[in-house]
């Protein structure tokens, strides 16, 4: 894991440990968080045209870094209670796309892997 991972994980740690949260922070009430931020961030986009959630207001753009945020640190509790090393999960799971994913068969196509 990077250092800024290991260090953005650790003080989230240590937020939920000061405050005695742990108790709280289960794999399931973490999951459950996650997808709440997650829809809250959908939020800020629904009902925009595709412009206009391109070009978003200073303001717009500053609410959706925040919720940003919320995801990634519940997302990075959730990988720290499970000892998931969130990086190498994800450059993993870039490999096991590229496979699923072949760019002479999926290139500028929506379709699924198993439709390709």
């Amino acid at each position: 894991m990077s250092r800024d991972i290991d260090e953005l994980q650790a003080a989230q740690r240590a937020f939920a440990q000061e405050r005695e949260w742990g108790q709280f922070h289960t794999p399931k009430n973490l999951a459950s968080a996650l997808a709440v931020e997650a829809a809250e961030l959908l939020e800020h986009f629904q009902w925009l045209t595709e412009e206009q959630s391109r070009t978003l207001p200073d303001e717009k753009r500053v609410q959706v870094g925040e919720e940003i945020a919320d995801v990634l640190l519940y997302l990075l509790q959730l990988s720290d209670k499970l000892q998931i090393d969130v990086m190498e999960a994800a450059w993993r799971k870039i490999g096991l796309n590229a496979e699923k994913y072949p760019v002479d068969r999926s290139r500028g196509s929506i379709r699924k892997y198993n439709d390709i």
